[in-house]
């Protein structure tokens, strides 16, 4: 009997041991670390390409401003593991000290496209372009704001001077060098009534939009809307993935165009749980993936419309409807030239795409400030332009109106723009902005018939706020 119990007690002891230490067990290992690594050399090969041959900046300048926000990018200025192939505009990062080599190159009408980890130089050919000639004019000789000739006017009599030009130093003169403002534009009554560019940097200078580009998305796509091919309440109606059996049981078929404009499609937040620079989006923007599959690729964990979270995919899910709506291949890539950048001055701005031909208006557009101020403009003035209205009172009213789903966080998001909070009462309530990050921003005043561009390369914590740089610049305008 003392053998039995002792055999049990023993047994019993195994059983306490085993449990103790699968409970002590921590899922805390990073099972993607590779896919990090790929990213990480992406974003450098998308910056540094852009950088050198869309924004014609020096390599200086690109490791100094362009790459400041990655904690560990590639080599230096001086060398390392990677390749710049002038010749072929393209350029390749990382190797065996560094990780999976990434290429990207530049093509003529959309800038630099990544590409795919098994793909090298000699498939450059094989990228998308887009050749489409610019309109006749020549902004060199056309006044604002359909060219760059800024013509001598009375100056506005309602401006305190001092007061812009205070606003002008505080958005400049930051207590961080975090926020590294590069250029400023305010434009008052349609007129630039202030213009600053930092050193190496000109009304000419190229940089990333981020995600800033979602307002152009949304301007895009309500002029579809305006025109009656895409509907706001209607399903998108696109093919999701996988494909399989059931498809016209999908649940996902109930989220509509309302629902991905105002980040609440419902759909699996792939780019969250520190997950963005691993997966999702990441994979598409800085690794060659497809955009518009891995898009359409999430599952739905919440009803359509209740819950707001920000996701590059619900804007690329936008686009893709777009193409849907625009049916061929020729028209869709040329739609934004054609629809917009063409139609009001646009002519520094190209949409890039991934390397299927899909464009990656989430983010990956390279514009100047003063496109930027030109589409600020646009809404400032109601959707008209030169006395032509190319985007509808009702478009701009749902841009501006705070998603439901957005109310836990202040109304501070509306159809892919930027809201006032609820608890800002020092700037006008009806004012909005498309924001990207690293401090890119186009704040629309209407009570003030003011834009503000403010173009930065913020990196670390960053946290310049757009809003208190609105209550600065209106200090200056004063009522009439």
């Amino acid at each position: 009997m003392r053998i039995i119990v002792a055999s049990h007690l023993a047994l019993t002891m195994v059983l306490l041991i085993t449990c103790t230490s699968q409970a002590e067990q921590v899922e805390n290992f990073d099972y993607f670390t590779e896919n990090r690594t790929t990213i990480r050399n992406g974003i450098q090969a998308v910056l540094t390409c852009n950088g050198l041959f869309t924004s014609d900046r020096s390599l200086k300048q690109i490791f100094d401003q362009e790459l400041a926000y990655l904690a560990v990018p590639v080599g230096t200025i001086e060398g390392g593991e990677y390749l710049i192939d002038r010749e072929r505009k393209a350029v390749a990062i990382g190797g065996p000290e560094s990780g999976t080599i990434i290429r990207a190159a530049f093509r003529q009408g959309v800038g630099c496209v990544v590409m795919a980890p098994h793909q090298t130089f000699a498939d450059i050919d094989d990228l998308p372009k887009l050749n489409l000639p610019y309109p006749d004019s020549d902004p060199a000789s056309t006044p604002w704001p359909m060219g760059d000739v800024i013509e001598a006017k009375n100056r506005p009599k309602n401006i305190d001077w001092a007061a812009l030009g205070a606003a002008s130093d505080w958005a400049w003169h930051r207590e961080t060098e975090e926020q590294d403002t590069i250029s400023l534009i305010v434009v008052h009554k349609g007129q630039i009534i202030l213009e600053r560019y930092a050193d190496g940097v000109d009304m000419m200078t190229r940089t990333r939009s981020y995600s800033a580009a979602k307002s152009i998305v949304s301007t895009l796509i309500g002029i579809l809307v305006d025109d009656g091919r895409l509907k706001l309440d209607e399903s998108l109606g696109i093919q999701w993935l996988p494909d399989v059996d059931g498809h016209d049981d999908d649940p996902r078929n109930a989220i509509t165009l309302r629902n991905v404009l105002n980040m609440s499609s419902g759909l699996y937040p792939v780019d969250n749980f520190n997950m963005e620079y691993a997966t999702g989006s990441g994979v598409a923007y800085w690794a060659g993936a497809s955009s518009a599959d891995n898009a359409r690729d999430r599952a739905l964990i919440r009803a359509p419309g209740t819950h707001w979270e920000y996701q590059n995919y619900d804007t690329l899910l936008a686009v893709f409807a777009m193409k849907q709506a625009l049916a061929d291949p020729k028209v869709y890539a040329e739609f934004p030239r054609m629809a917009l950048f063409d139609r009001i001055g646009m002519r520094n701005t190209l949409a890039s795409t991934d390397r299927f031909g899909d464009f990656i208006l989430s983010s990956q557009v390279y514009t100047t400030a003063r496109d930027l101020a030109r589409l600020g403009l646009l809404y400032a003035q109601g959707g008209t332009w030169l006395g032509e209205r190319l985007l509808s009172k009702d478009w701009i009213r749902f841009v501006r109106t705070p998603a439901p789903s957005a109310a836990s966080r202040g109304s501070d998001y509306g159809g892919h723009f930027v809201l006032v909070p609820d608890d800002r009462t020092d700037v006008p309530k009806m004012a909005y902005m498309a924001a990207g990050n690293r401090g890119q921003y186009v704040v629309i005043v209407p009570s003030h018939d003011t834009v503000i561009v403010r173009r930065g390369l913020d990196y670390g914590k960053q946290g310049f706020d757009p809003w208190d740089l609105t209550r600065e610049v209106l200090k200056a305008i004063l009522p009439q």
